[in-house]
C-alpha cells in the first residue's frame, strides 16, 4: 500500500497566504507592496485604492464629506472582503489597524509585517503631500505621534516588523522575503 503524505511543505503554504503590509502613512507599504507583486508575481491590493473606486471620490474627499468613522466602516468591509482571498499582497491603509477586528481578520489568511518607521523619517517622506487628510493641521509631526502612538500596540501585533527607515525600499523587500523562506 501507497503511504501519501497530507503534509503541505512551506513553498506550497506561503503560495496560499497572503503577505499583509501594515504601518503608518509614508512607511512605504505601497512601493513594497508594488516591488514584491514584481518579484512573486501577485497581485497587489491597496485597501485605500478600493475605497476610493468604491466610493468615486479620494480618500481626503471621503474623509470631508463622509467623516472618518464612516471611512472605517468602508476599510472593514473591503479588509473582510480581500482576507478572505489567498496569494495576494495587501497594503492596508495607515489606520486599517484602529478597527481591531481588521487585524484580525488579515491574519486569517495572511503573513502581516509592520513597516516600522520614525516619525521624524514619515513626516520628512509626506510633508509636501496634499492628500493626506489626517495631516491637514498646523503642526503635521505632532499630529503623526499623536496618531501613530495608539496604533503602535496593534501594528506590534504583527508577525513580523521591518525596520522602514531607509529611503531604500529594497532593505524591507529582501527581509521580507527573507521571512517567507
Amino acid at each position: 500500500m501507497t503511504k501519501i503524505n497530507f503534509t503541505k511543505s512551506k513553498e506550497q503554504v506561503m503560495l496560499v497566504k497572503n503577505i499583509v503590509l501594515i504601518g503608518f502613512m509614508g512607511s512605504g507599504k505601497s512601493m513594497v507592496a508594488r516591488e514584491l507583486g514584481k518579484r512573486l508575481k501577485r497581485d497587489v491590493v491597496a485597501t485605500d485604492d478600493l475605497a476610493e473606486v468604491k466610493e468615486g471620490m479620494t480618500i481626503h474627499e471621503i474623509f470631508e464629506s463622509k467623516g472618518e468613522a464612516y471611512f472605517r466602516n468602508l476599510e472593514s468591509g473591503i479588509i473582510k472582503a480581500v482576507s478572505q482571498r489567498r496569494g495576494i499582497i495587501i497594503d492596508c491603509g495607515g489606520g486599517a489597524v484602529s478597527v481591531k477586528e481588521n487585524l484580525q481578520k488579515l491574519k486569517t489568511n495572511g503573513i502581516v509585517f509592520y513597516l516600522q518607521a520614525a516619525p521624524e523619517i514619515i513626516y520628512q517622506r509626506i510633508k509636501n503631500e496634499k492628500h493626506r487628510p489626517l495631516l491637514k493641521v498646523p503642526d503635521p509631526l505632532g499630529r503623526i505621534k499623536e496618531l501613530l502612538n495608539p496604533r503602535l500596540p496593534l501594528y506590534n501585533q504583527a508577525d513580523y516588523t521591518i525596520d522602514a527607515n531607509d529611503a531604500s525600499i529594497e532593505g524591507p523587500v529582501v527581509e521580507i522575503l527573507r521571512h517567507l523562506d
